[in-house]
């Protein structure tokens, strides 16, 4: 009889949820994402939904390309969602690195131009193995042109140029300039902080039931 009940529970639990179609943000199309099941649409709030940049154009080479969507609103049964950051997959990183070579690595937390704060991690990977000074130089270069160029952009515009490649393309002209390059990858980003009337705030969502649980 007891277990009888238990699978009564867990059906009724299913009977109340309701089933949301999640979108990503505009400047990804507002295509779907998806649907996810709750009983209570506050509990969306702040999950984060992991998709790849090929679920979203169709385009099978940028498949090692993941991405992250948080939920900031739901509407109906529809919810919406913020750009979290994305993250290259790491068999495809593991594949690139060769013998007898450099990988140059630099993490830096940028602002764009609408206010976002984003930590951005960038890997240059040398033809040869070089000095450390040349590393130098090349993560010196990197800094200087990634901080210039989210000043220029919005948040948007930023990681669109960052997934199609042009952020890569512009630091490895740079870098070649220093020691022979052989490729060049914006490997992962992350949103910190973003513009709000009274000044940035952190990235972080939370749903009204925690808030709730939070002042209780």
């Amino acid at each position: 009889m007891e277990g009888l009940s238990t699978k009564r529970v867990v059906r009724d639990k299913w009977k109340i949820k309701k089933w949301y179609e999640v979108l990503a943000p505009e400047s990804f199309g507002s295509i779907s994402l998806g649907s996810v099941p709750s009983d209570d649409p506050d509990k969306l709030i702040g999950r984060v939904l992991e998709t790849t940049l090929y679920d979203i154009t169709g385009d099978v080479t940028q498949v090692h390309v993941k991405l992250y969507f948080q939920i900031i609103k739901v509407e109906g049964n529809t919810a919406y969602t913020r750009f979290k950051g994305h993250e290259l997959a790491r068999d495809y990183m593991r594949s690139l690195v060769r013998r007898k070579s450099s990988k140059i690595q630099g993490i830096f937390d940028i602002q764009t131009k609408d206010g976002y704060v984003l930590r951005i991690t960038i890997v240059v990977l040398t033809s040869y193995r070089c000095k450390t000074s040349q590393k130098r130089a090349i993560r010196r270069a990197m800094r200087e042109y990634i901080v210039q160029k989210a000043s220029e952009l919005t948040l948007d515009e930023l990681i669109h140029e960052i997934l199609k490649g042009t952020v890569s393309n512009e630091i490895s002209e740079r870098a070649r300039k220093i020691y022979p390059v052989r490729r060049v990858e914006v490997y992962k980003t992350k949103l910190l902080m973003i513009p709000t009337p009274e000044g940035p705030k952190p990235a972080v969502v939370i749903s009204p039931i925690q808030l709730k649980r939070a002042t209780s």
